[in-house]
């Protein structure tokens, strides 16, 4: 799968190929900052594939936590692009960003949902997990 995307503003884009490592919908209390409420859907892709291909994000890690995931995000229009995690060769990158999001499919999980809320839909069937299934 090829996948190219990029920012709001189009100052920022990126190319991924390979094969999704995972296809999922994300309901953590980080990404309903990012969406501004909702889950956010996200595929993850070997980082092997993955490249930008025009400007530089702007990076940001929080530091209170003991295994901070980094965040990359357009510093002209603050489009968050992709999530990297310590030991983990992909990038989670946000399908809203995607060229054509009709490439992502669907979701195959729904991930946290410990901090899903009243609000949020799971479509019926979708194997969830209160947190990162096993072996993840």
């Amino acid at each position: 799968m090829k996948i190219e995307g990029g920012c709001y503003c189009g100052g920022l884009r990126y190319v991924a190929e390979g094969d999704p490592m995972m296809k999922a919908q994300c309901h953590c209390r980080e990404c309903q900052y990012i969406s501004g409420g909702s889950p956010n859907v996200i595929v993850a892709m070997p980082l092997a594939g993955f490249a930008y291909t025009k400007g530089e994000p702007k990076q940001f890690a929080r530091s209170d936590l003991p295994r901070p995931v980094t965040r990359e995000f357009c510093p002209n229009c603050g489009t968050h692009i992709l999530t990297r995690a310590k030991g983990f060769d992909g990038v989670i990158l946000k399908v809203g960003t995607f060229d054509d999001p009709k490439l992502f499919g669907g979701p195959e999980m729904a991930i946290f949902t410990i901090d899903k809320q009243p609000f949020h839909s799971i479509p019926e069937g979708l194997p969830a997990f209160e947190r990162f299934p096993s072996g993840g």
